[in-house]
């Protein structure tokens, strides 16, 4: 359903009691967090990132295994590796209007129909109903058919209640809906994108090495310390997972980290000098 629609919804992909644990951690940065400015965040929204700091239970909606698996089929074709592209959480008040319909994917301005960048997940903290802002999505406006002016499809609002898990491509129209309810509409949105582009939230600033090196190695690599190949996004040369252990301060020498095509071609062009020697 997902690659003919452009979308999915996992029900109970984790217990609800883990979903009102997070809610309650993050209920005073919620409160605190002042509402957006501009028409797209919205100026009746609340919005905040760096979503593993605040909350232990984060970690089990990005590490989702069955997300993780579907991300990986999606994007493993155009790239090394995924990395995590955003963990935020959204609270739409009571008379936010319907959000702008956009594609997450625009936000790089690449060549669209043929890749998809990325795989987005939401993750209801209250109830989503079609009264109070539940996300809404555009069937089947997603891979080539975003290159047409409007939508095959008629909207959909993602009805879901905590526990569940509404999956879409980046490539998919959709948007906030509008608030016309007397109740907050709270959710969380996890992003996984190709590894060769630039984030939405900056990783490496919203989790500095002092602070990953509390994750587990694979939650670390997700969220940037580990190189794309070829050699993208390394430190003094090396995976910046050297970050994350020993002494990163001494000198360091740069270590190749090549796709196996590029460390192939090396190795013919290498014994041919040889030869020559």
């Amino acid at each position: 359903m997902l690659r003919h629609q452009g979308y999915c919804i996992v029900p109970k992909a984790v217990p609800v009691a883990t979903i009102s644990m997070l809610d309650n951690d993050l209920g005073p940065r919620f409160q605190s967090t002042p509402f957006g400015q501009g028409g797209f965040y919205g100026e009746t929204t609340k919005r905040f990132g760096r979503l593993l700091a605040h909350s232990t239970h984060t970690a089990e909606l990005v590490q989702h295994s069955l997300i993780l698996a579907i991300v990986e089929d999606i994007l493993s074709p155009f790239c090394d590796r995924v990395q995590l592209n955003v963990a935020q959480a959204i609270a739409v008040h009571p008379g936010a209007p319907a959000q702008l319909p956009h594609r997450d994917q625009d936000m790089w301005r690449a060549p669209i129909g043929a890749t998809e960048y990325l795989v987005n997940v939401i993750w209801p903290l209250t109830p989503f109903a079609s009264d109070n802002g539940a996300t809404i999505i555009w069937p089947q406006s997603h891979g080539p058919a975003a290159l047409q002016e409007l939508p095959l499809c008629d909207p959909v609002p993602a009805l879901m209640e905590p526990g569940s898990a509404l999956i879409f491509l980046g490539s998919a129209l959709h948007g906030a809906g509008a608030n016309v309810s007397e109740s907050v509409r709270r959710g969380i949105i996890v992003g996984y994108s190709l590894g060769w582009l630039k984030p939405y939230e900056n990783q490496w600033l919203a989790y500095p090495p002092e602070l990953a090196r509390s994750f587990d190695c694979d939650l670390a690599a997700l969220i940037g310390y580990r190189q794309h190949r070829p050699n993208l996004g390394n430190y003094e040369g090396q995976c910046p997972s050297v970050l994350l252990h020993g002494d990163a301060r001494k000198p360091l020498g740069a270590i190749d980290a090549l796709l196996p095509d590029q460390q192939a071609q090396l190795e013919v062009f290498l014994d041919c000098q040889r030869q020559v020697v």
